[in-house]
C-alpha cells in the first residue's frame, strides 16, 4: 500500500513537494474510504486523493515525476554506461540547475514499512537509500552517496541486509542503482521492493491513447467478461453484452525508456475484436470499438486495467481522469475505489482533476483531497486542503471556485471583458 511519495527539483517542481495518503483523524467516511494499516504509528490510509490546480500548475509534473523515479528504477540496470538520464530539474534557478533531482517512496508491505529513495543528475546517481522498519525503529539497509572531492561512492550495507556486497559494490555503474543492479544479480531480500515499485503502480497519462488489450483479453474468459459487462452497464453507456470475432491485423508496440524515448515495431498478428450489443433495440446488431463514441472506447480500454487493480490491490495513478468521462462516470470509478464490497483488496488511486462536482464530501473525505498552485517564480506548490481546517458541513466545490483554497486560474477580464 501506498503512503507517502517525495520529490524536489524536477520540472516546475523546485523544492522538496510531499504527496501523502495518511488518513487524518477524520472519522467521517472512515470505514469506506481509509485502510486500517495495524501499525500504531499510522492507523489508516486513504484510499484515494484528488489533486485539483489550474492548467500548467504542476500537477502533471508531480504525477509525471513519480512515473520517472518507477521508470529509473526499472531500466537502469541495462542501461549504457554512458548513457544520461534526461531529468529535467527546475530552471529558473541557477543553484537548482546545478542541484540533483530526487525521489523517495514510502510503501507497507505486509505490514512492513520500506522507505526507498534516490537523486540524480544527468550524469550519475547521486545518492541512494532503503530504509525498512519492521518495527518504530528503522533498519538502514543501504545507503550509497558519491563523494565529489575523491570523485568515489560511499557504501553503507546494515546488518540486516543480505547479499554479495563487494559484488554489488564493484558492479554497479554510475548510472545504475543498487536496487536494480541487485535484481540483476538475483537478490531475494530487494525483490519484494523492486517489484512494489516496478509492479504495483499503474499509470494512465493524460492526453494518451490506452491499449484495450486488457479489456479484450477479459472477453475470452467467460468470468471475467461478465464482469466486465457489469462495469460497462453500470456506466449506463448502452452496452448489455459483449462478444468477440477474431482477425488479422498489424499490432503496434511501444516501450517506453528510462530517457523518455519510445521505441516502437510493428508485427502482424491475430487480434480478439470486441463486439459491442445494444440495449433495447429491435435489431441486435453489434458495433466495434471503434463505432463507439471516445468516452464509451475510453471507458472500455480502463475497465479490464480497473478490474485488474482491484483484484490485485494496486495503485492507480490517472492523470486528467476526467478527460473524456462524464462526472457521473468519474465518480463511478471514484466510488468504486471507496467500496468495501468493490475494493477487496485495498487498492488505491490517486488522480488529478479539474472536475469540481467530484469536491462532494460523501465521495472525498477533507484529507483526500489536495491542491497544486504556481507561483510567480514558476514554482509548483502542493497542500492539502486540511490545511484550511474547512468545516464538516463546508461546500467545498463552492469555496475552491470562489478561491478559498486557491489552485485555480487568474483571469484577466481586462483582456476579453466582453467575453466574460
Amino acid at each position: 500500500m501506498f503512503l507517502e511519495y517525495r520529490v524536489k527539483n524536477f520540472k516546475s517542481i523546485k523544492d522538496e513537494m510531499v504527496l501523502s495518503l495518511v488518513a487524518s483523524s477524520d472519522k467521517t467516511n472512515i470505514d469506506t474510504h481509509t485502510i486500517e494499516t495495524d501499525i500504531k504509528s499510522i492507523p489508516r490510509l486513504t484510499k484515494s486523493a484528488a489533486i485539483y490546480g489550474a492548467n500548467a500548475s504542476g500537477k502533471s509534473n508531480l504525477l509525471e515525476s513519480l512515473h520517472y523515479f518507477q521508470r529509473v528504477v526499472q531500466q537502469s540496470a541495462r542501461l549504457d554506461v554512458e548513457h544520461e538520464f534526461k531529468v529535467e530539474p527546475f530552471v529558473f534557478s541557477e543553484k537548482s540547475i546545478q542541484e540533483p533531482t530526487e525521489f523517495e517512496v514510502t510503501f507497507l508491505i505486509e505490514g512492513v514499512r520500506y522507505q526507498y529513495g534516490f537523486s540524480l543528475t544527468k550524469e550519475r546517481i547521486m545518492e541512494e537509500w532503503l530504509l525498512v522498519y519492521k518495527s518504530a525503529k528503522p533498519q538502514t539497509w543501504f545507503t550509497r552517496r558519491f563523494d565529489e572531492k575523491t570523485q568515489e561512492y560511499d557504501y553503507y550495507f546494515g546488518p540486516s541486509f543480505v547479499g554479495l556486497k563487494e559484488v554489488y559494490k564493484q558492479s554497479t555503474r554510475k548510472n545504475s542503482l543498487v536496487l536494480s543492479n541487485a535484481i540483476l544479480l538475483n537478490n531475494h531480500q530487494l525483490s519484494v521492493v523492486y517489484s512494489w515499485i516496478v509492479n504495483e503502480i499503474v499509470f494512465y497519462r493524460a492526453g494518451v491513447n490506452y491499449n484495450h488489450d486488457l479489456s479484450t483479453t477479459m472477453i475470452l474468459d467467460e468470468k471475467q467478461r461478465g464482469r466486465l459487462e457489469s462495469f460497462l452497464s453500470t456506466a449506463d453507456v448502452g452496452i448489455s453484452k459483449i462478444s468477440h470475432i477474431k482477425r488479422k491485423g498489424l499490432v503496434q508496440e511501444l516501450q517506453m525508456n528510462a530517457d523518455g524515448t519510445v521505441n516502437a515495431k510493428s508485427e502482424e498478428k491475430v487480434m480478439v475484436v470486441p463486439q459491442f450489443h445494444r440495449k433495447d433495440v429491435e435489431i441486435n446488431t453489434p458495433f466495434e470499438l471503434h463505432n463507439e463514441s471516445l468516452g464509451t472506447q475510453r471507458l472500455y480500454a480502463l475497465a479490464g486495467p480497473i478490474l485488474d487493480i482491484l483484484d490485485s490491490g494496486k495503485l492507480l495513478v490517472f492523470d486528467e481522469l476526467d478527460s473524456s468521462l462524464h462526472t457521473l462516470l468519474a465518480r463511478m470509478i471514484v466510488n468504486i475505489f471507496n467500496s468495501n464490497s468493490n475494493n477487496k483488496n485495498n487498492a488505491q488511486i490517486i488522480f488529478s482533476t479539474h472536475d469540481t462536482e467530484l469536491l462532494n464530501k460523501e465521495l472525498l473525505r477533507r484529507d483526500q483531497i489536495w491542491f497544486i498552485e504556481k507561483n510567480q517564480e514558476h514554482e509548483s506548490t502542493l497542500y492539502p486542503l486540511t490545511e484550511f481546517s474547512p468545516r464538516k458541513k463546508e461546500d467545498l466545490e463552492k469555496g475552491y471556485l470562489f478561491g478559498r483554497y486557491g489552485a485555480i486560474p487568474f483571469i484577466d477580464k481586462s483582456i476579453f471583458h466582453e467575453a466574460l
